[in-house]
């Protein structure tokens, strides 16, 4: 029997991309539609409870062995889903529409710990600007989703509560620290989510799972709200299954806050139109600069070669597409790495000094016989897991008198030259500037777990390619450019600050590009292979 969701799915995917598929013996066309499809199912008279409950019901079905989710509550989004529908709000812009959260986004009343045992079972006051965006849009709250610790990992496995799998390959990490919210897109535990990047923690995910993330440009997403890593670094943004849903997504939570001191007071590029334009295919009259320093000749070392040979199909489809392509050096990107973890690790040992089992969260030892710093050293001992205790030490070294200068200072100085060599890529009066710079998003596929948890050296080193963009604060966007062993690849594409809606236009230009050759949309492979391993064990 027919339904306004699989009608909207049939009449608006491509080819191959309206089968009905079953995962775990449930329909699941509901989850693998994109966020316009569903937009259009609402339209037709789908209902946001129906749309809720197929997530929930694939939350349940599912999160137990992905570990994508820390705080679901049902009831709670049956209501609020069921509200929207009695206000006739679903299906116009986002209302109606479920979406998931990475639980460094305080929420009023709903548990946010960022994934550490010192927030546990706190129920913040108030909103996060980008959670009260969202819920003044009319979205439904599916959960709040894993992480790793304060944000500080590359795997999701230093969360305190449950290591996330990657539903591609359970054996192998979703990314980090976003990878509760990649987890749950790409396996179809949430049509869309929240994640947050510093170094490269909403690009890096997306990468290893299929999807599409974008790092806004610094100050044009609200901070205010966001339990802080990282504060000169620290970012919110969209990772979804298309470009476009990404910049819809971008466009409802991002513009000017006057409760963050950082936000940018201009107006935000019309990001979805440019990825409408973008999916068009015309990239004549624009420059992709591929970063030498990023996978290039002599910058190859720990690069994968399945990683790279991708990447070079995908740039070789943009030149396709009318895109002048030319390489493009950046030699201070080479110190991205060490300069960012000095930085970061530094304004965490700040920004993590509130936490002293005084104020709110985790309280140990508080039995009348302990003076108030020993009950903060055994709150914290406690309360903080390896990893947070390894870069608390860490920036805290690097900031302490007589070393400032020679740490900290000195990787400042780098983030400048950083700075400069993308202005010079930008903004060259020599004829070689370019309108983006592109590069391989990660060096290598999903490694398994437990790979690199004791070789933190090794785990750092996931976000190589990610780091540059960080530290000037210009825009990035993953995008999915193929499989090497079976496992997502991505492109990065990064533009000057302020020039979001560069990344999307490209990056819709490729996903289009690709779409059209394999004759369905990326993440549907995912769909299908989850569906014969299935139909194989019955």
């Amino acid at each position: 029997m027919s339904s306004p969701v699989n009608d909207a799915r049939a009449s608006s995917a491509g080819d191959g991309g309206a089968e009905r598929v079953r995962s775990r013996g449930e329909d699941s066309t509901v989850t693998s539609m994109t966020v316009t499809e569903l937009q259009a199912a609402l339209k037709d008279g789908a209902t946001s409870v129906d749309l809720t409950r197929a997530y929930l019901d694939r939350i349940a079905a599912d999160d137990g062995t992905l570990g994508a989710y820390l705080h679901v509550d049902p009831e709670t989004a049956l209501e609020t889903a069921a509200a929207v529908d009695a206000a006739g709000r679903a299906g116009t812009g986002l209302a109606g529409l479920p979406v998931a959260l990475k639980d460094v986004v305080v929420t009023e009343g709903v548990p946010t710990t960022s994934g550490s045992k010192i927030l546990q079972g706190w129920l913040p006051p108030y909103d996060a600007t980008v959670a009260a965006r969202l819920k003044g849009a009319g979205t439904v709250l599916l959960g709040k989703t894993n992480m790793d610790e304060f944000a500080m990992g590359s795997s999701t496995e230093n969360s305190a509560y449950r290591v996330t799998r990657n539903p591609w390959n359970p054996e192998r990490i979703p990314g980090g620290s976003s990878g509760g919210s990649s987890a749950a897109v790409a396996g179809g535990l949430a049509p869309w989510a929240i994640g947050t990047d510093t170094g490269g923690s909403i690009r890096q995910p997306a990468a290893l799972t299929g999807l599409v993330g974008h790092k806004p440009t610094y100050g044009s997403v609200s901070r205010y709200g966001l339990i802080a890593f990282s504060s000169s670094l620290d970012q919110a943004g969209p990772m979804a299954r298309t470009v476009l849903d990404a910049a819809l997504l971008h466009e409802a939570i991002g513009g000017h806050d006057p409760l963050d001191s950082t936000s940018i007071d201009v107006p935000l590029p019309v990001l979805a139109e440019s990825a409408r334009r973008g999916a068009a295919g015309d990239l004549s009259g624009l420059t992709v600069g591929v970063v030498r320093e990023l996978g290039g000749d002599g910058h190859a070392e720990g690069y994968e070669t399945g990683v790279l040979a991708r990447f070079a199909e995908a740039v070789a489809l943009l030149e396709s597409l009318g895109a002048e392509v030319r390489e493009v050096s950046c030699p201070a990107f080479d110190l991205a790495l060490p300069a960012y973890y000095l930085i970061a690790p530094s304004e965490a040992s700040s920004n993590l000094a509130r936490f002293d089992g005084v104020r709110y969260g985790l309280r140990v030892g508080d039995d009348g016989t302990r003076d108030l710093d020993e009950v903060m050293a055994l709150t914290r001992e406690q309360g903080f897991g390896p990893e947070v205790k390894r870069r608390i030490i860490l920036g805290t070294y690097a900031l302490s008198s007589g070393y400032y200068e020679a740490y900290y200072g000195q990787a400042q100085k780098v983030r400048t030259l950083i700075s400069r060599d993308f202005n010079a890529a930008f903004d060259s009066a020599d004829g070689s500037r370019v309108d983006v710079l592109v590069s391989p998003t990660t060096p290598t596929v999903a490694f398994p777990l437990g790979a690199r948890v004791d070789d933190p050296i090794a785990m750092y080193a996931a976000d190589l390619c990610t780091l540059p963009a960080s530290l000037a604060g210009v825009p990035a966007i993953s995008v999915p450019c193929g499989l090497s062993d079976g496992l997502p690849v991505g492109l990065q594409i990064m533009a000057p600050a302020l020039a979001d809606d560069r990344c999307y236009r490209v990056a819709a230009a490729l996903e289009a590009a690709q779409d059209a050759a394999r004759g369905f949309r990326f993440l549907d492979q995912l769909t299908r292979r989850t569906a014969d391993a299935t139909e194989g064990a019955a």
